[in-house]
């Protein structure tokens, strides 16, 4: 008999895994649902990734063909895409047409290859009697764990349609705020990338020409000159060395920010950074408050809608501050205080979180915690645009002037002499 591994929720709303023997996947789901577990995910035990619309006993992919679908479902599981999935799914179940057709006519209308072969698994996952929470699960690329437990929830309390709008609307306001802050930093990123090819340009083919009349001219030049000079030497000459060095500092600092320590440090740098670390930090908060009340008005337990968000913030400080929140609540404590005590979360939130607490209005406080914060966003977002235009053209300018000036000082006082 075939064993499989499964992960899904017990009564409590607790997630447990484990494996267990079976004829089939379905016996397996029967069975689990017969415990009292709702089954979330059920597959052989072998470790093997799953293509979209294959069997769990289907040919198995290399790792390469495995990156080649990822490359191609980039744009099939882009945040936009899904928003309006949803928003669709939820518009045709509301009007009362069953899941299944509603995939159907999604289907007739994707015009990307990869999510049409996704939507297709879903709606046969579904008609085989699967939950569409699980049909969700099978593809992670698309659907994340926040957007699987909501649906979850909204198939036990037969309020899909409603979930999926919130679920909708959710995506929305993130994808405004993430395009905000992106399209922010465009134009600094632009001039950087603008400027350091006009230096480049400038180091590799003025500065030797005229490093070679200085040395035939054979003066004293000034700090600044001989500063030049060497650093275009070096990308001329070392470049060869200097390429792969900086290549590999590169991924050794990649590799260092992605181990557990490493990952502290970065982030808590990151919080203080200048300008950008109260950015980022708003930004944190406004996921953290309007994921929570999206999820806790969906009827997902406190502790649950916690796990989910620790997800979200994409700050392992942050992080962390939320999982020893977790378990002080779960000794009784409110979710306030131990956020407050962390000191990374500010005091507005804490106190409108404290005073939802009291009132029994948590949902609504935090509504109006993400709206509040998104605007701020948005306008620090404006002011660091309108503040990065003139520091980035002043940077530029003074790297340019640095370049002249050593140029022309020489030239200059070679001239005054042979007057």
């Amino acid at each position: 008999m075939p064993v499989f591994r499964y992960k899904g929720y017990n009564s409590q709303g607790k997630i447990i895994s484990g494996l267990k023997d079976a004829d089939s996947e379905r016996s397996l789901r029967v069975a689990l649902r017969r415990d009292g577990i709702l089954p979330t995910e059920v597959k052989p035990n072998e470790g093997e990734a799953e293509n979209p619309g294959t069997s769990a006993k289907g040919p198995k992919t290399s790792s390469i063909d495995q990156f080649i679908a990822r490359i191609k479902s980039i744009g099939d599981a882009s945040p936009e895409t899904i928003a309006v999935l949803t928003r669709q799914i939820a518009t045709l179940i509301k009007a009362g047409v069953q899941l299944s057709e509603s995939l159907s006519a999604l289907i007739e209308q994707a015009e990307r290859p990869m999510l049409k072969q996704v939507l297709s698994d879903i709606k046969t996952q579904v008609n085989e009697g699967r939950s569409f929470s699980y049909a969700l699960s099978r593809h992670p690329r698309f659907f994340s764990d926040l957007y699987i437990n909501m649906v979850s929830v909204g198939e036990a309390a037969g309020n899909l349609d409603e979930i999926l709008f919130r679920l909708a609307n959710f995506l929305d306001s993130q994808n405004k705020l993430k395009s905000k802050v992106t399209s922010a930093l465009f134009y600094p990123a632009l001039m950087i990338i603008l400027g350091g090819g006009v230096m480049l340009v400038l180091m590799t083919s003025v500065v030797p020409k005229l490093t070679e009349m200085f040395k035939d001219a054979g003066k004293s030049l000034p700090w600044n000159t001989v500063l030049l000079m060497t650093t275009s030497d070096l990308l001329l000459n070392y470049f060869w060395v200097l390429i792969p060095a900086v290549a590999l500092l590169g991924y050794g600092f990649l590799q260092w920010k992605k181990s557990k320590a490493g990952r502290i440090v970065w982030d808590r740098f990151i919080l203080k950074v200048w300008i950008f670390g109260p950015l980022i930090r708003m930004m944190a908060m406004s996921r953290f408050a309007g994921t929570c009340a999206t999820m806790l008005s969906a009827g997902l337990p406190l502790l649950k809608a916690l796990e989910i968000v620790q997800d979200v913030l994409g700050n392992r400080v942050l992080t962390q501050v939320v999982e020893n929140a977790r378990e002080s609540i779960r000794e009784g404590d409110s979710i306030a205080q131990p956020l407050k005590r962390s000191g990374e979360f500010p005091s507005l939130l804490c106190h409108m979180i404290s005073v939802g607490e009291k009132s029994g209005q948590l949902e609504k406080m935090l509504e109006n915690v993400a709206m509040a914060y998104s605007n701020e966003v948005d306008t620090k977002v404006g002011r660091l645009t309108s503040l990065m235009e003139p520091l980035m053209i002043a940077v530029m300018g003074l790297a340019v002037g640095f370049v002249v000036i050593s140029v022309l000082t020489p030239m200059m006082e070679a001239s005054s002499l042979v007057e």
